[in-house]
């Protein structure tokens, strides 16, 4: 073997054993740790030693993939820079007290496929080109002060399971285009001040099991179609502006729920259908919004 081969190689491995990672992605992690006033984590990282030793950084071909810092004291902002992580698939901030805007630079993470950000106190708006992170399968930013409309060009991410927005500002109506995610299986847009009709084209998404639209301004007559969900297991729709009478003669009279809220017509169906943990807000909140990350 070539002599200068060999070295190659073993300088090679010596820096995947070591967790060498590019100069750029290094310098987004460490403008991540001082932009989040990192000395005060509660479990903070130590700058001296390879990034592979630092805390919820995971390490894939010499790149950073994964970066979990749930529940860890963070504040401050999220840098731009955070957008010179090409290669990152989750990035879980969720249960912090960071602040400021979604940067825009999070769209250059076209590998990106889980994004939780919530329990958070972000600002300002969903980025209009969010539809360029094709590969997202969890867009979690529950409990924000985010404001705006759900952008149309969310009807890109097809690979989409949860989408997850509910306790924030936003207002607008909800898209057409959510009809078209054919992947997705929960829809959380509860607490927010979302109006106008619910669209028909919902009630085709095959593989939805939860549906969360309370506490909006929705006005017209809830799509029935919603209801021939085989898969649809709770739905929420408390203390919005529906056609209470068309609900109240069109329900079907049994639907294999584990819940279902809806002011005073909650009478009109099989209440056997209500079981399991979805019986308890708190419980519900916990096992449903803060899962295990979908990789």
């Amino acid at each position: 073997m070539n002599k200068l081969v060999y070295i190659g190689i073993v300088l090679t491995a010596l820096n995947i054993v070591s967790g060498k990672v590019p100069a750029i992605e290094k310098q987004a992690l460490i403008d991540l740790y001082h932009n989040t006033q990192g000395e005060y984590w509660k479990t903070t990282w130590d700058l001296s030693k390879n990034v592979s030793d630092w805390s919820g950084i995971e390490l894939e071909n010499e790149r950073v993939v994964t970066i979990r810092l749930m529940n860890n004291n963070l504040s401050g902002e999220i840098p731009s820079s955070i957008g010179n992580l090409k290669n990152l698939r989750v990035l879980n901030l969720a249960f912090n007290a960071i602040g400021g805007t979604l940067p825009e630079a999070i769209v250059e993470l076209k590998g990106l496929m889980v994004l939780r950000l919530a329990k958070n106190r972000l600002v300002g708006s969903i980025p209009e080109n969010i539809g360029l992170l094709q590969n997202l399968v969890v867009f979690d930013l529950f409990s924000n002060g985010i404001s705006g409309e759900i952008p149309e060009e969310i009807s890109d991410l097809r690979k989409l399971k949860v989408i997850s927005l509910s306790n924030n500002k936003i207002t607008g109506v909800i898209p057409d285009a959510l009809g078209t995610l054919k992947s997705l299986e929960r829809i959380e847009l509860g607490d927010n001040r979302i109006t106008g009709a619910v669209p028909k084209a919902l009630g085709k998404l095959s593989k939805l099991n939860m549906l969360v639209l309370s506490h909006n301004e929705l006005t017209g007559r809830f799509p029935m179609e919603v209801f021939t969900i085989a898969s649809l297991r709770v739905v929420q729709l408390q203390n919005n502006n529906f056609d209470k009478n068309h609900l109240r003669k069109n329900i079907p009279a049994k639907m294999d729920l584990a819940l279902f809220e809806f002011d005073d017509i909650r009478d009109g169906i099989d209440k056997k259908g209500l079981y399991g943990p979805y019986s308890d807000r708190k419980v519900r909140m916990a096992d449903t919004k803060f899962a295990e990350d979908h990789n």
